[in-house]
């Protein structure tokens, strides 16, 4: 298959997400053999006035020429699925700090699937949250309302405002309250926090499996640092992003015991997500993008 590489500065200082989002996933469907796209019908439901200023792309002629009035063709989409996008912008999100680059590749990630589900007629959602949800949209299909969500993802990186603390539990188990209707759930987070454990997380995502919604977990990570603490053994101030303390050290003196809490940690909610028939994907910041959008052409191909 193909792979788009983008790089995630560049990302960040392209003023379009969604024309970048559009040419990953249309660079993706090129490099797959079989298209996983299947038709969709759109009724017609009724006439409404023309409202000035807005698109005549949908003004029913034939009425105007037999009343000389502007009448618009009103759709109803026959939508084949709900998905929600979770979108983690806690402080831990933002690092590597000179491209902020976790929540960088989880924006253009999510811009590309809403693009795709747009293709599908399939109604999206946007969250953004930290310790609280800081950002929510309604769940629809429309082109308008897409455009709507990416620019919010555009800004999102354009523009970062971190939230202060993070609390992934506590926002899902508040989401899962609000989805009323059955609904894949998309999940962009590193899963980090101070106050947050394997426990916590994984009761969260139980109560939206509990609540009948399909979910979807990227565990997004810059694994070379995060996961395989790849640091040159030389003196080295460490910053916690989300509390601004500092602690000097070698990464030798601590590398061992980072590894093992790091690998227990990953592999406790790899497991209890696979128990919970949770999909859960780890992700590398510093790979292509198509592992994720190959990640949800599988989940949708099961969602019925």
């Amino acid at each position: 298959m193909k792979q788009t590489i983008i790089d995630l500065a560049t990302v960040r200082k392209f003023e379009n997400l969604e024309f970048l989002a559009k040419q990953l996933v249309e660079g993706f469907i090129t490099g797959l053999h079989q298209s996983p796209y299947h038709g969709f019908s759109v009724e017609f439901s009724e006439h409404r006035l023309y409202n000035s200023g807005e698109s005549t792309r949908h003004i029913d002629w034939k009425v105007f020429a037999r009343t000389d009035k502007l009448f618009v063709k009103r759709y109803e989409e026959e939508t084949n699925l709900r998905c929600h996008l979770l979108l983690d912008i806690s402080p831990s999100m933002f690092y590597p700090v000179e491209t902020y680059g976790k929540v960088t590749f989880s924006a253009l990630c999510a811009a590309a699937i809403a693009n795709m589900l747009q293709r599908q007629r399939d109604a999206v959602g946007l969250v953004t949250f930290s310790d609280k949800v800081e950002a929510q949209t309604p769940v629809r299909s429309t082109t308008s309302h897409v455009h709507t969500l990416l620019l919010h993802l555009q800004n999102l990186i354009s523009k970062p405002s971190p939230g202060k603390d993070t609390d992934v539990s506590g926002v899902i188990n508040q989401i899962a309250q609000q989805i009323q209707k059955r609904s894949l759930v998309i999940i962009f987070s590193d899963m980090l926090g101070r106050n947050e454990d394997a426990s916590g997380l994984l009761a969260a995502l139980q109560h939206l499996k509990h609540r009948n919604h399909e979910v979807l977990l990227f565990h997004v990570t810059d694994k070379s640092t995060e996961e395989d603490f790849n640091f040159p053994d030389r003196p080295y101030v460490f910053v916690d992003i989300e509390t601004g303390e500092e602690i000097k050290l070698q990464p030798s003196q601590v590398r061992t015991q980072y590894l093992q809490a790091m690998q227990q940690f990953k592999q406790e909610l790899a497991l209890k997500c696979g128990q919970y028939k949770i999909d859960f994907i780890p992700v590398d910041i510093q790979e292509p993008f198509e592992k994720v959008l190959m990640g949800y052409l599988i989940k949708r191909s099961k969602v019925k």
